[in-house]
């Protein structure tokens, strides 16, 4: 691990995602000091003792090159030993990589890697260029083509989305107007479009940390408990040499440097896992932890020039959750308080799937400010369950990309050269 005597000092670009909060909480117990920007005042990340000043930015979505003038500012105006991206900002910083390196260490692979992975029609196009498995998979560039190519049951993704935005399970004709309606209704068929077979099986994850090709820490979990929006309310660490293997195949082909991510699909009827998304960072990466592995620690330390040893394999058989996760979706499926209250009593005593569980999120008894947004969503849900879906739909926020800010920030004279006044440093 960093020597602890020595406290890094952090910038995290964003407090809104899960994946920020946990690597939060993470780099705050190993005593370094962390601060955030982020476009929302009241993010996730406000609510941690971790957090030691919090900077109000403008959004990556709606202002890419404001976002980036002003973390630009702020690192010429504060010190800062690392900035570590969690989530869709690292597209950014890989397009402005040169001039971010001469300020603040940063581990990123180059644009056209982080380009490949990042949409999912570059990432279906890359597993058959390796020969890696995926479910059947068609991309589609109209109504028509995607009419003519898809087979019931397929599950439809736009090539840009994340949190889970762009994505229909599609089961009969029905299922498919009502998608293809959504898709034209936000021309989305201006990108590409996935068709691919619907595989019954276990959703799993798999997360990693290269340097320049080469893997130095590896781990994989499995969903025991779906959330609302299909993410992971609760999750349990598994042993996978097969994704290691695929994922370590995929780092050094495009010579990968920093975080790494993959969903996988676990069909019922074979033992092959089945690559079905990417992201080129860390997802939530607390079950790691508790199993064992510090991705995040690795990722500082290959942020700052170093090269550790690689990790060893992580613990099997710790489970995490995520309560505000269980109680969105416990809301979303059963619609009642008696359920909701239900949801609260099995957590707290550590009943049924959560017993021997640890709370990775908001974890209260490390960081009591954790405890704001956890009771509000408790309080929200209980006064009207049928919120669950709204609040959920709170996720994809100012932090977030795109399409738009995706072709803005590719584009050949991004950034502007001229200065943007409105982007100055405002603290709260």
């Amino acid at each position: 691990m960093i020597d602890a005597s020595k406290p890094l000092r952090v910038l995290v670009p964003e407090g809104s995602s899960t994946s920020a909060r946990e690597a939060i909480t993470i780099v705050g117990l190993a005593g370094h000091h962390v601060e955030v920007c982020d476009p929302s005042r009241w993010c996730l990340a406000r609510y941690s003792r971790f957090v030691r000043k919090f900077h109000h930015c403008p959004g990556l979505r709606s202002d890419p090159a404001g976002f980036l003038r002003f973390v630009e500012q702020l690192l010429a105006s504060q010190h800062f030993d690392v900035l570590l991206p969690t989530h869709e900002q690292g597209f950014l910083f890989a397009r402005a990589g040169v001039q971010l390196a001469s300020r603040v260490a940063l581990a990123l692979p180059d644009f056209a890697a982080y380009r490949t992975v990042h949409g999912k029609a570059g990432f279906s196009r890359l597993l058959d260029q390796l020969g890696l498995p995926q479910p059947p998979t068609r991309i589609v560039r109209s109504a028509n083509e995607l009419r003519e190519a898809v087979r019931f049951p397929s599950v439809v993704k736009t090539s840009v989305g994340t949190a889970s935005r762009g994505v229909w399970f599609v089961r009969d004709a029905g299922d498919l107007n009502r998608a293809l309606d959504d898709l034209e209704a936000a021309e989305d068929f201006a990108g590409e479009v996935l068709v691919q077979d619907l595989i019954a099986g276990i959703t799993e994850k798999a997360q990693s940390v290269f340097c320049r090709g080469k893997l130095l820490g590896f781990h994989a979990y499995q969903q025991v408990a779906a959330g609302i929006g299909g993410g992971e309310a609760i999750k349990q660490s598994v042993s996978r040499p097969v994704i290691r293997t695929s994922l370590e195949r995929i780092g050094a082909h495009l010579g990968w440097h920093g975080a790494l991510s993959v969903d996988v699909v676990m069909p019922r009827d074979s033992g092959t896992p089945l690559l079905i998304d990417c992201n080129p960072r860390l997802v939530e990466p607390f079950n790691a932890y508790r199993a064992g592995t510090d991705l995040v620690d690795v990722l500082l330390r290959v942020s700052r020039g170093e090269v550790p040893v690689p990790l060893a394999e992580s613990r099997t058989g710790v489970r995490t959750h995520l309560a505000m996760q269980a109680l969105l979706g416990s809301a979303s499926r059963d619609g009642t308080r008696r359920g909701i209250v239900r949801e609260c009593g099995r957590m707290m005593m550590g009943r049924g799937a959560y017993q021997g569980s640890t709370e990775e999120l908001t974890p209260v008894r490390l960081d009591w400010l954790s405890a704001v947004p956890l009771a509000m969503t408790a309080m929200l849900l209980l006064a009207s369950p049928r919120i669950a879906t709204r609040l959920a739909r709170g996720g994809f926020g100012a932090h977030l990309l795109d399409r738009a800010s995706i072709q803005m920030i590719e584009s050949e004279d991004f950034p502007p050269v001229v200065p943007d006044k409105r982007s100055a440093i405002r603290d709260p």
